[in-house]
């Protein structure tokens, strides 16, 4: 009777070492910074001898996927993978506008999180915004010193 509760022990063992392994690295995957500056290059591999692929702005968001040394490589909303050092990013924050693309139409910044406040401006695709606030499905965000309001969380990329 003792040898099958010691399998079942290493069992839960292993179970448990899994789900914190596959966790672990899952949350790396999650990870978000946004780009510290503006004219940052986005490189095809670590390091500074390799290609530039993307010029990026201040506040521009990116998904960590690997890390590599001092260099991240990272996703944007789009899909398309670089390097960037982490030098040039920080952990503010920000939302780019994703939907529209190709298009003269622009989405709606409200005066509050809800599709009955007041339309306080207006934004096309690859806006950028600082994040302020989410709440029930809706972000608070800024662009500038001049627009801030509430923009449908589905309706931009980022953190």
């Amino acid at each position: 009777m003792k040898k099958p509760m010691k399998k079942q022990k290493i069992y839960l063992l292993a179970l448990a070492f899994c789900l914190v392994f596959a966790h672990t690295g899952s949350a790396l995957a999650l990870q978000m910074v946004s780009i510290d500056g503006d004219n940052v290059n986005m490189r095809s591999g670590p390091g500074k001898k390799n290609k530039v692929i993307w010029k990026l702005g201040n506040g521009y968001p990116l998904k960590i996927l690997k890390q590599s040394g001092n260099w991240l490589r990272v996703q944007d909303f789009e899909g398309s993978i670089g390097w960037v050092h982490k030098q040039v990013t920080k952990r503010e924050g920000h939302m780019i506008v994703k939907v529209h693309k190709n298009s003269k139409s622009r989405i709606n910044i409200r005066s509050g999180p809800g599709r009955n406040k007041r339309i306080v401006a207006k934004a096309y695709y690859g806006v950028v915004f600082k994040t302020l606030e989410q709440r029930s499905g809706w972000v608070k965000v800024r662009h500038g010193k001049r627009v801030t309001g509430w923009i449908k969380r589905s309706l931009v990329w980022g953190f």
